[in-house]
């Protein structure tokens, strides 16, 4: 169980605070959850806490397993599918599952295809929310600005 005051990732949204703990009584029901405030895109949600788990609420990286995480990346061969369909199902798998170095694998493969060869709508989201997820990370665990941690991310990933 998190507490407040902890630095963490949501999948879905990135890196954040987790600023208070609330018990909410809906009907008959009581639950628990995970007030979040994500500074980056300056938006706060809520997390059951039943589901934080499931959901793949984890504690951010400290500054050197986050840049080991990303580097490792750059070794990874370029995965290349005909099938955009099959493409875009794989990378949403890999990013639910907030595993940064996952996450960075999706951004780094998507980037570099756009280049090449361009992108569908839904990807080229994609490629944005995964940019989004790592640099949210990389300012917390760092202590970055958020052009700063873009460069950084780029120089790691792209030398």
């Amino acid at each position: 169980m998190f507490s407040i005051g902890d630095t963490v990732v949501y999948p879905a949204y990135g890196a954040g605070v987790i600023v208070d703990i609330e018990t909410v009584q809906i009907g008959s029901k009581t639950g628990t959850y995970y007030v979040m405030d994500l500074p980056n895109v300056n938006l706060k949600v809520r997390l059951s806490v039943d589901k934080a788990e499931e959901a793949g609420l984890r504690e951010i990286y400290s500054e050197n397993k986050l840049l080991e995480a990303i580097s490792v990346v750059k070794d990874i061969p370029v995965e290349n599918y005909g099938n955009w369909n099959q493409r875009y199902k794989d990378n949403l798998e890999k990013v639910k599952t907030g595993h940064i170095e996952k996450v960075a694998l999706v951004y780094r493969n998507l980037y570099l295809r756009e280049r090449e060869k361009g992108l569908s709508g839904a990807e080229k989201k994609m490629l944005n929310n995964t940019r989004h997820i790592i640099v949210s990370e990389i300012i917390l665990s760092c202590g970055m600005k958020k052009d700063e941690a873009e460069k950084y991310l780029a120089r790691v990933l792209f030398g």
